[in-house]
């Protein structure tokens, strides 16, 4: 069953999303509401998984992770097999993974240390990997814009 968000649960989503640690009594705040409705709020939003978690997002140039790549991975497998979206997921190095459209079967956004440890990646955790029948990896020179943040409808 799908769930509309209503104005006030927008609002604080809007809210959210820009500052997960905002305090309960600040957001309610800002949403104009009583501390009170606006936790019982949130816990519905939990609840129904529209706020799936709180997470940090941190530096990866702090932690020497400073290459980032894009891998397009073709298999052998037939649409909808996921044997090797499940070995690709457990790679601490994938951020993300998406199965797509086209040419190639899956869109693997991966961040290392250096060309190095990515052609590492490469030969000792892709390599291995079977049904996996080719690789194309374009590596990010510069980054404009890297933000989680979901286009939310305006709120008036």
């Amino acid at each position: 069953m799908s769930y509309k968000p209503d104005k006030t649960d927008l609002a604080i989503l809007h809210h959210l999303q820009k500052d997960a640690r905002m305090p309960n009594n600040e957001l309610a705040k800002q949403v104009k509401m009583a501390p009170s409705a606006v936790l019982e709020r949130v816990k519905k939003l939990e609840q129904r998984g529209i706020i799936r978690n709180y997470h940090a997002r941190i530096d990866a140039s702090a932690l020497d992770l400073k290459l980032l790549a894009f891998v397009f991975i073709k298999s052998d497998r037939r649409p909808g097999e996921d044997t090797v979206a499940q070995e690709l997921v457990k790679i601490p190095e994938v951020q993300e993974l998406h199965h797509i459209a086209g040419d190639d079967c899956f869109l693997v956004k991966v961040r290392t240390r250096d060309a190095q440890s990515l052609l590492e990646l490469m030969r000792n955790q892709f390599g291995k990997i079977k049904h996996i029948t080719s690789t194309k990896t374009t590596i990010v020179l510069d980054t404009s814009k890297d933000d989680n943040y979901l286009p939310l409808p305006v709120i008036e």
